[in-house]
């Protein structure tokens, strides 16, 4: 497994591997949230969206 960093990605439906801000990639909109280490990622707009970590906690 790979050490967390920012800048890491993770896509809808994985585990969170690291707690932190994310943000959406990949759409014109523009969307950051707190995510817990473990849980899911979430969906964006009822699809699936890659994660890009911006925020270590």
């Amino acid at each position: 497994m790979m050490k967390p960093r920012l800048g890491m990605t993770a896509r809808t439906g994985e585990k969170c591997p690291k707690s932190g801000v994310w943000k959406v990639m990949g759409t014109l909109e523009t969307a950051t949230l707190s995510v817990s280490r473990g849980n899911k990622m979430p969906m964006h707009g009822n699809r699936s969206v890659n994660w890009r970590l911006i925020i270590m906690f």
